[in-house]
């Protein structure tokens, strides 16, 4: 398993892997973040698949990205790959990498902040810049009361609107102790969703990550000196 790896690196880490089906997993504060490595393990059990991690700092509260078999990406590697014009802007890299970003899960916070436009962090940032005619996965997850909550749903359609699809949350007793709907979707639930867009591209290699694989492709012959 890997810690979270030096931050002179991602541009590299980036470009070693070109030729597969690249999934960006996004992970905000919510208890749900504890199934992250599980997630993250899955989706490399799909047939080639790649996987990098960017969380919220509130996440980690609830898991540790040593157990996390993939790189993970932070606010802290956003602001120090950074100090010159020069330099690669992680977000950017982050959001042409991807061919599928998944948020899972996605808090109550994150939610609020995606559908008002906000990007104070890396993932947010990513959102913002986040290319739509590639699939944005969100799986909410919060508190019963949250979800009930009159702004909730229409934060969810607001997402919807933009393009995003929702792998809805279920009907459980919560870690809080409450009964009722909120919790994430299964992890079975979240690889079946990604892997249904995996196919779909593979299907319509003129759309989807085959739209992107000859710019990506590009980019990975121009070699290790050239930004992603």
């Amino acid at each position: 398993m890997q810690a979270e790896s030096p931050v002179t690196s991602p541009k590299f880490d980036l470009l070693d892997s070109c030729g597969k089906f690249r999934v960006l997993v996004g992970v905000t504060g919510s208890v749900a973040a504890l199934k992250v490595p599980l997630l993250v393990s899955q989706l490399l059990e799909l047939p080639g698949v790649d996987v990098r991690v960017v969380t919220t700092e509130h996440a980690k509260h609830f898991y540790n990205p040593a157990d996390v078999a993939v790189r993970v990406y932070s606010d802290t590697h956003e602001w120090e790959l950074w100090s010159q014009r020069s330099d690669p802007v992680l977000h950017i890299e982050l959001r042409r990498w991807a061919d599928l970003l998944v948020i899972a899960p996605l808090d109550a916070n994150t939610l609020g902040k995606i559908a008002s436009g906000i990007c104070d962090n890396l993932l947010t940032c990513v959102v913002r810049a986040w290319d739509t005619s590639r699939p944005l996965l969100f799986c909410p997850a919060m508190n019963t009361a949250m979800w009930h909550h009159p702004i909730t749903s229409r934060q969810v359609d607001s997402l919807k609107e933009f393009g995003y699809v929702e792998i809805p949350c279920i009907a459980k007793k919560l870690v809080c102790g409450d009964q009722g709907k909120g919790a994430m979707a299964e992890v079975s639930t979240i690889v079946d969703v990604v892997n249904q867009f995996i196919q779909k591209a593979a299907e319509s290699p003129q759309e989807g990550a085959g739209a992107v694989r000859k710019e990506q492709a590009r980019c990975c012959e121009e070699g290790a000196g050239q930004v992603l």
